[in-house]
């Protein structure tokens, strides 16, 4: 038998609060929306932000979330569509620019970028 946890979404841009039952062998975003959910999504399968969310409290496991990196990870950010839960959970939606600025801010923020490195204006 799967074991199942409360998770608690709070979504900032429409000052709504959601509350699903979601197992621990599903993912978050799906589970939530199948009961009424309805929250920021684009790719579905982990390669970018519009999902990211600030974990409040609890825990979660997100192999696939390719499109957060490792450091955002470790200060508690996560990517519904792509998250398992591993207790209750509670967590809020975030501003998609805002995260894609924390995690790749250092490298658009010095100018042009070519092969990964910045360009030396003449």
């Amino acid at each position: 038998m799967t074991c199942s946890h409360r998770i608690t979404i709070h979504h900032r841009q429409h000052d709504t609060d959601y509350t699903a039952e979601v197992p621990e062998d599903r993912y978050i975003l799906q589970t939530a929306e199948n009961q009424g959910a309805k929250l920021p999504f684009a790719c579905r399968n982990g390669a970018c932000t519009t999902c990211a969310v600030r974990i409040l409290s609890g825990e979660v496991e997100q192999p696939e979330a390719v499109g957060l990196s490792p450091d955002l990870r470790s200060q508690g950010y996560a990517l519904l569509c792509v998250s398992y839960p591993r207790t209750d959970l509670e967590v809020e939606t975030q501003d998609e620019d805002e995260v894609y600025e924390l995690q790749f801010g250092r490298y658009f923020g010095k100018g042009k970028v070519r092969f990964g490195l910045p360009i030396e204006d003449d």
